[in-house]
């Protein structure tokens, strides 16, 4: 039994709540569980310097975690100079998995940022980021068309995340902080809402975990991902 009681491929509760945010674009707080991350998209009417003159836009992230998100304040970055390779990770798959279903040209030379700002910790930060900032970048790309400067929302899909794990050797959906801190093998998959695997991240803590847990992790995750995707449309779809 999980410390959670939950069934193995039972998920936390999970909510989402679109335009929470006055002045973004679009915005979404999305909880998982006691995880809580505030995801917002804003728009600069430039693309990078990099990709100026190129005819394509850019989507980018930016993540971090409130000094209280956890059980002891932690020192916000900012006031170190630099954010930690950890926080610059978590950030690059951000953005990895929004730009993996942006039609980029059709945005034009135009950066959207979301920023990801984890409000309270309990695992699973990565995979509710990539989850609520694909509802965020959704209403900033609708505000955008109804305001012609868009022709069409360039979306080709949908995208959420999940984590799964190996604990007492069995697989499990959807670690919190408890088991997370304790599983043999954490894994993180990143899918669209057609089903294409954008990212798989998965590490034994201890001994090497076998390809047929990897499968079954899979399965899971590939389950986890359906009801998250048939949740981001019932909720951009809501007035």
């Amino acid at each position: 039994m999980r410390p959670s009681k939950r069934a193995a491929d039972e998920m936390r509760p999970v909510t989402m709540e679109r335009a929470v945010a006055r002045y973004a674009e679009g915005s979404c707080l999305i909880k998982f569980g006691d995880t809580h991350v505030l995801c917002t998209a804003s728009l600069e009417d430039k693309p990078p310097p990099w990709l100026r003159g190129q005819g394509r836009g850019w989507i980018t992230a930016e993540y971090a975690m409130l000094p209280r998100a956890t059980l002891t304040r932690t020192r916000r970055e900012s006031t170190s100079g630099k954010p930690s390779g950890r926080t610059q990770e978590i950030q690059r798959l951000i953005g990895r998995s929004l730009r993996a279903v942006v039609d980029l040209p059709a945005l034009g030379e135009r950066q959207i940022t979301v920023d990801c700002d984890v409000l309270q910790a309990d695992g699973g930060t990565r995979t509710a980021s990539i989850t609520g900032a694909w509802v965020a970048l959704h209403d900033c790309l609708a505000w955008m068309r109804q305001r012609s400067i868009l022709k069409d929302v360039p979306l080709k899909d949908q995208v959420a995340a999940v984590s799964c794990g190996i604990i007492k050797g069995e697989a499990v959906l959807d670690l919190d902080y408890v088991e997370d801190s304790s599983a043999e093998t954490d894994a993180n998959f990143v899918i669209t809402g057609a089903g294409g695997l954008v990212e798989v991240q998965a590490t034994a803590e201890g001994a090497p975990f076998t390809s047929g847990q990897l499968t079954t992790m899979l399965g899971l995750a590939g389950s986890g991902v359906e009801r998250l995707v048939a949740l981001q449309k019932q909720i951009v779809q809501a007035r």
